[in-house]
Formats: structure tokens, sequence, C-alpha cells
């Protein structure tokens, strides 16, 4: 029974998109393997931009301005030879709710890079806090 309630909580901290959730996960820890930044941060950032902004997710649904690139996260790891040569070079991904981001996040930091940053809520916590969200027509 204690086994079954131990993993019935891991699930819904997976699953979860609160705070408390959020503090278990590992962009939350100190040895994590991406960090997470608001909408507001990214605007910030945005304003003076020295870092790579990737679009991860699928199918597409819209993009930031200044994304530089569109990586499926389900090809991560088959597309790393797409992200920058040097590891420790600053890298901001997103996704519509941020799932899909944290997951290529994950494998990119697997694969030896150090400076990840993901938008926290996706692109719908980048709207909710009212920046635009571009459209391109597709082919």
């Amino acid at each position: 029974m204690l086994l079954l309630l131990v993993a019935g909580g891991a699930v819904l901290a997976a699953c979860g998109g609160d705070s408390a959730s959020q503090a278990a996960s590992p962009a939350a820890t100190s040895q994590s393997a991406y960090t997470n930044i608001s909408p507001d941060e990214l605007a910030t950032m945005l304003e003076a931009k020295d870092f790579v902004l990737i679009n991860t997710h699928v199918p597409y649904e819209g993009e930031i301005e200044q994304t530089d690139l569109f990586l499926p996260y389900d090809r991560a790891a088959e597309l790393v030879d797409q992200l920058p040569a040097d590891k420790a070079a600053k890298i901001v991904v997103y996704c519509r709710s941020d799932r899909m981001s944290r997951i290529a996040a994950e494998v990119w930091a697997e694969a030896g890079y150090t400076n990840l940053l993901n938008l926290e809520g996706g692109f719908v916590a980048w709207e909710q806090a009212g920046y635009p969200l571009l459209q391109r027509e597709q082919k």
C-alpha cells in the first residue's frame, strides 16, 4: 500500500504544474540540467539577445520573435549537431506548455550542454503575460 502511495505521488509530481511539483523537478535542484525562466525574464533577455532561441514544439503552433531554430523535441538527440559547437553557449528552449522543451533540455544536457534555459509555461505563459506569438503560414 505504501508503495502505491509513493508511486502515485511521484506520478502526480511529474505531471503536475504547480510550484510544489516544480520544486521537486530536476530544474529546481542545485545540479539541474536547465534553469527555468519566466516570460518577463525572456522578454528582457531578447532586448540584448546573446543566446540561441529554440522552439521545440511539434506540430508548429506559433513562435516567439527572434527564434533561431525549430528542433522537434522528439528528435532532440539526433539533432544535437544543430546546436552550437560550444557546449557552454547560452540556449533558451520553449514549446507550447514547456513539457516538450523540458524533455529536449534534458537530452541536450545529457549531451554536455551546460547553459540551458527553459521558458516556464511555454508560449502559453508568454501570451498570458501579454507578449505576442507569431504565426507563420504553413506550407
